[in-house]
């Protein structure tokens, strides 16, 4: 092996340490998102009660109404905490030097969340790309 290799696999390696703690922190964006949706819920489920509503103010909303916020709050809250749980295990297969069709897939997903997730998807896609990555996801894993 050429000092050339070694500097490239060096490189890399450290582009993969990088990629590992961005997907970690997108992961816990994920989670700190999952809990503005459960306190906007709160929020609106308090407005929309009908024991604030006063008689001046007319008739309180019907109850469907809740029952559609819930919905909504129910699908999205599901759709940030399976993002999460890909970032998360992204971020330990990009460590371990495993998956990489899994974190190809998670990046992929991540080009969808504008900005943050654009910007890690596209580094993510643009990293595991390369000949050289290829190579360093088919050795066997490292034992230790």
């Amino acid at each position: 092996m050429s000092d050339t290799d070694i500097v490239l696999q060096t490189r890399d390696r450290e582009h993969l340490r990088l990629l590992a703690i961005f997907h970690y922190v997108f992961a816990g964006l994920s989670l700190c998102g999952l809990g503005f949706i459960v306190v906007h819920f709160a929020i609106m489920r308090t407005v929309f009660s009908p024991e604030h509503w006063q008689p001046s103010s007319g008739e309180p909303p019907p109850p469907e109404l809740m029952w559609i916020f819930f919905c909504f709050y129910l699908v999205f809250g599901t759709i940030i905490l399976v993002v999460g749980v890909l970032n998360l295990l992204a971020g330990n297969f990009l460590r371990a030097h495993r998956n990489r069709t899994f974190c190809l897939v998670v990046a992929g997903i991540n080009c969808l969340q504008f900005p943050f997730g654009t910007v890690l998807g596209v580094f993510t896609l643009t990293t595991l790309t390369r000949d050289s990555m290829r190579e360093l996801f088919a050795q066997p894993p490292a034992t230790g």
